[in-house]
């Protein structure tokens, strides 16, 4: 893959990139969004800094609700960059950090997780 575009580019039910897209979670993401996908507490309260904790990648997280394009971007360059303004966000954007194969696998790790009519209304949002 030389660069991630298109619609619906998440390679969710291959094997392979889905487990290296495991492992990169666990490196680099399960920090802080959590072994088993499920973010930190009280994910909707901004904290004492002021900032949202992590969202959950789980079903009910909002992650689905975005197509792969935009999780890509706000991956790779962070919530700040795309969302401008004075906006605040403790998440870095991996750019430089992971190359854009290793992004998509994570998210296509993530997808993997989701029950079939997620996935169904994930897909529907790439449209």
């Amino acid at each position: 893959m030389a660069h991630a575009e298109g619609k619906g580019f998440l390679p969710y039910r291959d094997g392979a990139a889905v487990e290296r897209g495991a492992q990169v979670y666990a490196d680099s993401c399960a920090s802080c969004h959590g072994d088993r996908l499920e973010g930190e507490k009280n994910w909707r309260q901004p904290g004492p800094d002021g900032r949202l904790p992590a969202p959950p990648h789980d079903p009910s997280g909002h992650t689905w609700h975005h197509p792969d394009m935009v999780l890509f971007r706000l991956t790779k360059y962070g919530p700040e960059a795309l969302v401008g303004g004075d906006y605040e966000s403790n998440m870095p954007g991996f750019d430089g950090v992971l190359s854009d194969q290793e992004i998509v696998e994570v998210l296509a790790y993530i997808k993997s997780t989701w029950p079939e009519e997620i996935v169904e209304a994930h897909n529907a949002r790439n449209e």
